[in-house]
């Protein structure tokens, strides 16, 4: 038998794993079944925003031919509009990339960036597309705690004590996956701090940050240490409801020519494949002028508004089942009494959801959750349909007790 290379061996997915497979053979034959692994918009009715609509109808010949290998010139331009209005700084054309949804951009971010053996903190729980990137780099992801009696505020003290010689950059991602968290500013200066001094890289995916809820603000980590070398990493897949259209780019922030390494290398593996998808590059300016679009789903009558409402209102009348509500994207990240429910394993609890509820959810652990009592569910059914479906799962629980 043929072997896979080694550095698969802890390559995983959770969203897309062995629940999703399992979800997929039952569908197959004939079982209907919620899937609420994926934060995936159109499949629930979310519909394209007609300011994305017409810039690909206008601008189809423009996208026949190879791009610039970062972008389109006037594509780059929005997207460095859009950062420089949240308060970047230093960021010119030369540090703008798009690429082929922010995925893509972690990863090339992470080969030009990472050598074998290098450590990058990555905060616990965290979407794995960061933890596989790195151990595909020969890297070595190492998670620091958020802790959720905090609001799942990173655990600072947690940070300073995993940090190593090895240590070469530390990544945030907020408004957080999988808990829906938005970090508060005093947080985010100590971590920051924590950064500064032990001249850290700073990698911030913020592809949420328009998806914020209740009045709350999103700021920038690039804005808020202006003296750092930040990478941010942002797209349209959710808030402009164009997930297949794998539409992300990052841009390079940092005083002087700190990032000029890392920018050339970055330029290299851009041109090894040549250009990011041009069709999807035409919907970037249309969407960065169009938050309307998003801003109407997140406030009181808005489907992400009442959808959330809906969970939080069944969670917070379950028995046994607890939550910190979100401020913003897609998700909840629910926690459940394991001891009460005599549950192990978190995966043998979500195929016991899927086999006995025919609902798809993603166990804690596929986002580095070490203590099998959390589970992640996207909040994209329409109100009633989700609150069905987690109260489903609340009965659930309760079978098991």
């Amino acid at each position: 038998m043929y072997k896979n290379a080694r550095r698969m061996n802890d390559v995983h997915s959770d969203i897309r794993g062995p629940l999703y497979q399992e979800a997929l053979r039952m569908i197959s034959a004939g079982t209907d079944v919620l899937k609420l692994n994926t934060g995936n918009p159109a499949a629930f009715g979310f519909a394209l925003p007609d300011s994305v609509r017409g810039a690909l109808l206008e601008g189809l010949d423009r996208a026949v031919a190879y791009s610039d290998s970062r972008g389109m010139p006037d594509v780059r331009e929005a997207v460095l509009a859009y950062h420089r209005g949240k308060g970047l700084t230093h960021a010119q054309m030369e540090d703008v990339f798009i690429g082929n949804g922010v995925s893509e951009m972690a990863e090339m971010s992470v080969m030009a960036v990472m050598d074998p053996g290098d450590e990058m903190l990555v905060p616990c729980p965290c979407y794995s597309l960061w933890s596989n990137s790195l151990r595909l780099a020969g890297s070595v992801p190492v998670f620091y705690r958020c802790d959720e009696t905090k609001r799942w505020m990173p655990d600072t003290d947690d940070i300073r004590a995993k940090i190593t010689d090895r240590t070469k950059a530390i990544l945030l991602i907020n408004p957080n996956n999988p808990t829906g968290v938005l970090y508060d500013d005093d947080t985010m200066k100590e971590i920051l701090q924590i950064a500064r001094e032990h001249e850290l890289i700073v990698f911030s995916d913020e592809i949420y940050d328009r998806l914020v809820m209740d009045g709350k603000q999103h700021h920038s980590a690039a804005a808020l240490a202006p003296d750092l070398p930040v990478i941010t990493f942002n797209g349209l897949s959710k808030s402009h409801i164009i997930c297949g259209f794998r539409c992300g780019w990052m841009v390079l922030n940092a005083p002087g020519d700190e990032l000029h390494e890392i920018r050339d290398a970055l330029e290299r593996l851009s041109s090894m494949r040549l250009c990011g998808n041009t069709l999807s590059q035409l919907a970037i300016p249309a969407a960065l002028h169009d938050p309307e679009s998003t801003e109407h789903m997140l406030v009181p009558g808005g489907r992400l508004f009442e959808q959330r409402k809906a969970v939080l209102d069944v969670i917070n009348k379950a028995d046994g089942l607890s939550v910190v509500p979100n401020d913003a994207a897609f998700y909840v990240f629910p926690k459940y009494d394991k001891e009460r429910f005599h549950i192990t394993s978190d995966k043998d609890f979500g195929m016991g959801v899927l086999k006995n509820k025919h609902i798809l959810i993603v166990p804690g652990s596929g986002f580095g959750w070490p203590d099998n009592d959390h589970f992640r569910i996207v909040m994209l059914p329409e109100p009633e349909e989700l609150s069905k479906a987690v109260q489903a799962i609340a009965d659930y629980l309760l079978e098991l007790a």
